[in-house]
């Protein structure tokens, strides 16, 4: 080999950047790299196993077939109302309805109002996810989510959007 190759083939090797030359920085860029890969694919999972909060009405059945341990919608006139629960009546009878915090007050329905309730009924009363009245305005009554939350959910103010019903052919 000719020394002036030599000096060709050394000027083409290129030397790293001197914050890089240390064993030091190389490690912990690839323990900075690691724990970016490690929270991206957490989050990844978390999003993928998450819960849907999107709520299917169901048809409205009667009171007084309603059994323990069910999901459940009844739809039927407000009679009184006690803090977060109230009573509502329809044809076949009468059930108690547990709110949650959004009935606190007493605020939520008033008497004689006409509502669609859906939720689980267990021990005598239905616990309510989801409100409709009669206009079709229709609103969450589930706990809020822990932790925080986006701009759409806090805007939101709990209230469910419900899609018309499909027409058939």
């Amino acid at each position: 080999m000719s020394p002036e190759n030599e000096a060709i083939q050394i000027k083409t090797e290129r030397p790293a950047p001197p914050f890089l030359r240390s064993g030091r920085t190389k490690a912990a860029l690839a323990g900075i790299g690691l724990l970016v890969l490690g929270l991206a694919g957490g989050a990844g999972v978390t999003a993928a196993l998450s819960p849907n909060d999107s709520t299917v009405l169901m048809k409205p059945v009667a009171v007084n077939t309603l059994e323990d341990g069910t999901q459940a919608a009844i739809k039927g006139t407000v009679g009184d109302v006690f803090g977060n629960k109230f009573v509502l009546a329809d044809q076949s009878g009468r059930a108690l309805i547990d709110s949650g915090w959004r009935g606190e007050g007493g605020d939520l329905v008033k008497p004689g109002e006409t509502v669609t309730v859906q939720g689980r009924f267990d021990r005598g009363s239905l616990r309510g996810e989801v409100l409709v009245r009669a206009d079709g305005a229709a609103q969450s009554l589930k706990p809020p989510k822990p932790g925080p939350r986006g701009w759409g959910e806090r805007l939101g103010n709990g209230h469910v959007r419900v899609a018309e019903e499909p027409t058939l052919p």
